[in-house]
């Protein structure tokens, strides 16, 4: 997973045009002021490819950008843009062609109401909420979920093992996040809805970044949104608490495409990616981004790809 702001976002989207019209990671999100993306349509002959603001997303679209390339196809970047509520828009006005995405979370953006959370299930009711002009191509087995997450230390002097488990210390709780997990449907408001969770605050952070697990390691919060195949999880000693009322839906990763684009040639090609796809081999290209080489997201998707026999 692995998503990718709305109210919080206008002045950020104000920036999207420009950004359209530059090639390769590092672009400011793009949008007009009134939330929509002003992006001129991509050409009929090359792929836009795009990511959200989050390392896993830019290493997924430069996978996808480098494998089409080498076969043959005509393909540029507009990577780093934001969140799903800064990049759809381009999706829907052909600003933009093709994203790496998250199939559960993705759902709840076109249907608020879904209640599908098996793998399966989701991409079903997923394929069928789209709009007509994107499409989704092959899910991979590989999943980035949402998740809570605590330190060793607040897991053991609450004895929680999972949110259930939270519930009851919520209301002394300061929770922190991207901005958009204050209001998408299984984030505070699910987490509320499910398990009777009220936090005492909630603090605006980052997707999953280095604010949110500063604050999380030094305490200003106590409890967090990261995403399941982080390795400053693993590397900070952090809890993932269990989910057992499935709050959170099933989050394969797979391509979100313009429909117009999708020949048989990159319908191919993209679905031999998500048949590599692994949830231990996208928690070790987060692992590898974050080494001490601190490599690009160009770098390690170009290894991927070489290791997988698709460069």
């Amino acid at each position: 997973m692995r998503t990718s702001l709305i109210a919080r976002g206008v002045a950020m989207l104000a920036g999207f045009a420009l950004a359209l019209t530059a090639c390769g990671g590092g672009s400011d999100p793009l949008s007009s002021g009134s939330g929509q993306t002003s992006g001129a349509a991509a050409p009929s002959d090359t792929i836009v490819v795009g990511s959200a603001n989050f390392t896993e997303s830019q290493i997924l679209a430069e996978i996808y950008a480098q494998a089409l390339a080498a076969k043959g196809v005509a393909v540029e970047k507009r990577l780093n843009i934001g969140s799903r509520e800064a990049y759809i828009p381009g999706l829907q006005d052909g600003s933009i062609d093709l994203i790496p995405e998250y199939s559960g979370v993705l759902l709840q953006y076109f249907d608020k109401t879904a209640n599908a959370t098996e793998p399966d299930a989701v991409y079903t009711a997923l394929q069928e909420a789209l709009p007509d002009n994107l499409i989704v191509l092959d899910k991979s087995a590989a999943e980035d979920k949402d998740a809570v997450v605590v330190t060793r230390d607040t897991a053991t002097q609450l004895n929680v093992k999972s949110i259930a488990d939270l519930a009851p210390h919520c209301p002394n709780l300061v929770f922190g996040g991207a901005p958009e997990f204050q209001t998408r449907p299984d984030g505070i408001p699910g987490i509320k809805a499910v398990y009777n969770c009220t936090f005492k605050e909630f603090r605006s952070l980052d997707a999953g970044g280095p604010l949110t697990v500063a604050a999380l390691k030094n305490g200003d919060i106590q409890a967090a949104n990261l995403f399941t195949t982080q390795s400053t999880i693993a590397a900070n000693d952090f809890v993932v608490l269990e989910d057992p009322k499935n709050n959170f839906a099933a989050q394969n990763v797979l391509p979100l495409i313009n429909k117009a684009k999708a020949t048989d040639e990159v319908k191919a090609t993209l679905n031999a990616i998500a048949a590599k796809l692994t949830t231990e081999g996208l928690t070790a290209l987060n692992a590898e981004a974050d080494g001490d080489a601190k490599p690009s997201p160009e770098t390690v998707a170009k290894n991927w790809l070489s290791q997988n026999g698709l460069a």
